[in-house]
């Protein structure tokens, strides 16, 4: 692409300056091998983690490790892997749809910011790169009694490594097929009472034809710079900051829309085309905390702001701008080391307007205010866990709304675990579908009423062989009324949003299980069965069966390893607009399965070396239709940390 040299130089420096001066410590990712500390950060609104073990609901953790085993440079990608989870990928959107759900029901937070795009409510998760040193939980059930809108589905947090976490300095580069080069680099700072990390991240590909038969390449560019701190100025009293900013460039393919072609309604190379999206978070914090860090009170401050446009052969065809602004106060209270009381207060403000160069849509700015209040009561007992929370949201453009999750997790023996949850979630319509998008192409609904959803689960946990090994597996239910979906009404069959009058629903089994083997090797595998039904026909994009197989081994001393996954994505249906009508067909795209391979070999006590070949087997699928995926694909680099 266009930019190849210049990405490349920069991916080139990062590693070359931080090469000479990495001096100590981050080793980390190769001497300090150990898996990261088992606790969920997002699964309480207090700052106090709960321990996996301890939570009451489904939940997975994404270990740095695990990314660093995996060759993870994309986060869509190894969210393939967690029970529950369907990921769809096509050019300029990677969508995340947890137990049925759709992707924007899905709550991301990137160090513990709210990140979804106000213009459709959904994140795209293809421009979370994997930095250095980072980890990943993912919450599956309701969670809008601790966070409100948008998290239906459940939450996806993905967090940073911070200066205490990788204290030094690390850097790599890579290079391979489709003229791809990945860059990144990170240093983490700590003295006495403050840490600090920086992080830079590049990646440039011209890819490959993503239209059926076509032969334009479908390039991507994205950089990645952001940055975390602390600093206790007093005993008990903490300052925090977080910020990012995402750029993403990259081309698309457009559908035929002449109905006089063999492929109308199929993507077809459409040379020119190509889009552009910016993105800048920001979240600053205060903490303080009395009696012996009993009680602590938590003030923030967070920004999202997004803009996306896209170009044509002769200029900018459309975009769309859109802002968040979120203040929050946390106060927790623990009661003798086993009980702990929360309570919430959350305002928001999100704005959108639609920037088209060509007037079709309304350009009037468009916001919408919520208040949240949250309380929250955990009890951690030997062998009983409880959680309950409720939460009341006051919105200025909906009927105010109460959600709740209720849960307990007790242990048989101490091996054997159950658990049992239930909850109810809340999304409200984006923006897209409320006031449209290229009026005479989509028309927006402002008589939209919000999604509600009410959802149980029951599990269990096993260990085996003194802990091993652990089996775990779920069943869960749950219910969507208002569920909005698109219309085409006569007489002219215009896209058009509206609620369902009959609820949709959502059931299935997810199955995991982790082993540490003999001899360095480790196994981690997962399993979903779903059936989810929108007004009794099944829902698109969500396959019926996907399941995943990790196998790690890792020499004894760590001179080397290698890491072979296995992902398969059964049968799913999707809509196809190959009708002059306009009004979609339904198809089904055909199940398939991924292997990717990967090693690392130790040159020197800070370098290493490493490759990979994923979708060796070279197999043609199409995650959504007539786009079709990337095929085989090999990378090799270096790695340094110091």
């Amino acid at each position: 692409m266009g930019k190849k040299l210049k990405s490349c130089g920069v991916a080139i420096a990062a590693l070359g300056w931080c090469t000479p001066i990495l001096a100590q410590d981050l080793a980390v990712e190769r001497s300090d091998r150990a898996e990261d500390p088992e606790v969920l950060v997002t699964a309480s609104r207090t700052d106090r983690s709960v321990a996996l073990e301890d939570y009451t609901g489904s939940a997975s953790i994404i270990s740095a490790q695990d990314l660093v085993d995996r060759q993870v440079r994309d986060i869509g990608d190894v969210l393939r892997d967690v029970p529950g989870v369907a990921v769809s990928s096509v050019a300029g959107q990677t969508q995340i749809r947890l137990r049925g759900f759709e992707a924007n029901h899905v709550l991301v937070l990137v160090d513990g910011i709210e990140v979804s795009d106000p213009f459709a409510g959904e994140f795209d998760i293809g421009t979370l790169q994997a930095e250095i040193g980072s980890r990943v939980e993912v919450l599956r059930g309701p969670q809008s009694a601790l966070y409100g809108n948008d998290a239906i589905g459940g939450v996806v947090a993905y967090e940073s490594a911070s200066g205490r976490d990788l204290n030094g300095f690390a850097a790599r580069i890579e290079g391979g097929t489709d003229d791809t080069v990945n860059g990144s680099a990170r240093v983490g700072l700590v003295g006495g009472q403050w840490d600090a990390a920086l992080s830079a991240t590049v990646v440039s590909t011209d890819g490959q034809p993503n239209a059926r038969g076509g032969t334009r390449d479908i390039g991507r560019d994205s950089y990645t710079a952001s940055g975390k701190g602390a600093v206790e100025f007093a005993p008990g009293f903490e300052l925090r900051a977080a910020g990012r900013f995402i750029r993403t460039e990259g081309d698309f393919n457009d559908s035929d829309f002449d109905p006089t072609a063999p492929t109308f309604g199929l993507v077809i190379d459409s040379p020119g085309t190509r889009f552009k999206n910016d993105a800048i978070y920001a979240l600053i914090g205060a903490r303080a905390s009395v009696l012996d860090d009993r009680w602590s009170h938590d003030l923030s401050a967070q920004i999202a702001d997004i803009s996306r446009d896209s170009f044509g052969p002769f200029g900018r065809t459309s975009g769309s701008e859109g802002d968040r602004l979120k203040a929050s106060y946390v106060s927790a209270f623990a009661i003798d080391g086993r009980h702990n009381l929360t309570f919430a207060a959350d305002w928001e403000r999100e704005r959108f307007r639609n920037d088209d160069p060509f007037g079709f849509a309304s350009g009037t700015r468009q916001e919408i205010e919520n208040v949240g209040l949250v309380g929250e009561y955990r009890f951690s007992g030997e062998r009983l866990d409880i959680a309950a929370a409720v939460r009341h949201d006051i919105n200025d453009r909906f009927a105010d709304e109460t959600t709740f999750r209720v849960g307990a997790g007790f242990d048989v023996t101490a091996s054997t675990r159950l658990r049992a949850s239930a909850g109810s979630g809340i999304k409200n319509p984006g923006f897209f579908e409320l006031f449209g998008f290229f009026d005479g192409q989509f028309i927006g609904n402002e008589d939209l009423t919000p999604e509600k959803s009410n959802s149980w689960e029951v599990g269990i946990d096993q260990q085996l062989a003194n802990g091993a090994v652990t089996l775990s597996a779920t069943y869960f239910d749950s219910e969507l009324e208002n569920e909005i979906f698109t219309t085409f009404p006569p007489p002219d069959f215009i896209a058009t949003p509206a609620n369902r009058d009959t609820e949709s629903t959502q059931r299935g089994v997810e199955v995991s299980a982790s082993a540490r083997l003999g001899g360095g090797f480790s196994l981690d595998a997962a399993y979903s069965f779903l059936d989810a039904e929108e007004d009794g026909i099944e829902e698109v994009r969500r396959p019926d069966n996907i399941a995943s197989a990790a196998v790690s081994w890792t020499h004894p001393r760590d001179a080397a390893s290698a890491t072979l996954v296995v992902r398969h994505n059964g049968e799913a249906e999707d809509l196809a607009f190959t009708d002059p009508s306009f009004i979609p067909l339904r198809v089904t795209l055909d199940d398939y399965t991924l292997v990717n391979l990967n090693a690392r070999v130790q040159l020197t006590d800070r370098i290493d070396a490493f490759a990979r070949v994923e979708n060796i087997f070279d197999e043609t699928f199409e995650q959504v239709f007539s786009f079709v995926s990337p095929g085989r694909t090999a990378t090799a680099g270096l790695s340094a940390s110091f």
